[in-house]
């Protein structure tokens, strides 16, 4: 791993931290609070790809662990990834490392379309199965259950998987951190 992969690594961390800063936002149809934190696998794996993607969104879930307030709300703690929504904590790294997999895919012919397909199945598909399966068990409800509950949140999701979608091609154009090509 070279100098420039860490500073990479150590930056997006630093990027999911900063996104924590800012207050949820309360969506007037479901009155569900939408935070902008979970943007950050979002373009760790989009810009970064699987592996620093991957490993930065873990940097940053280590720090979380160790009791820095760095979520949303000025929340830290081993006790916070134990908790409801520690599936979905722990889902950011497995989300980012998928997002970078399927955008290292497209790299050749990367679009919006399968930009946004392949931040939605990591940021999305992939972290809500997780993370509902983790509701599921620790608060001892069915999947199904954990699902419909979570299901306010998809609203926000799609707008921060659009936002995600138009700074990755943007990043792709003007400079491209994902030099490998498959």
């Amino acid at each position: 791993m070279s100098t420039k992969d860490i500073v990479y690594i150590a930056l997006f961390a630093a990027v999911m931290a900063v996104l924590g800063l800012f207050p949820p936002i309360t969506l007037p149809i479901s009155g569900v609070p939408v935070t902008a934190q979970s943007l950050g696998p979002m373009l760790a794996g989009a810009i970064l790809g699987a592996r620093r993607g991957g490993l930065s969104i873990l940097l940053f879930v280590a720090l979380v662990a160790l009791g820095l307030p760095l979520l949303s709300g000025g929340r830290g703690g081993f006790g916070i990834i134990l908790g409801a929504t520690g599936g979905f904590i722990i889902g950011w790294i497995i989300a980012a490392f998928v997002i970078g997999l399927l955008i290292e895919k497209f790299w050749n012919k990367l679009n919006v379309i399968n930009a946004a397909f392949s931040i939605a199945m990591g940021g999305i598909v992939v972290l809500y199965a997780i993370g509902n399966l983790w509701v599921s068990v620790v608060v001892e409800i069915s999947y199904w259950q954990a699902t419909v509950g979570a299901a306010p949140f998809l609203i926000g999701d799609v707008i921060k998987v659009a936002i995600a979608t138009a700074v990755c091609l943007a990043v792709r154009r003007s400079y491209p951190l994902i030099s490998r090509s498959r």
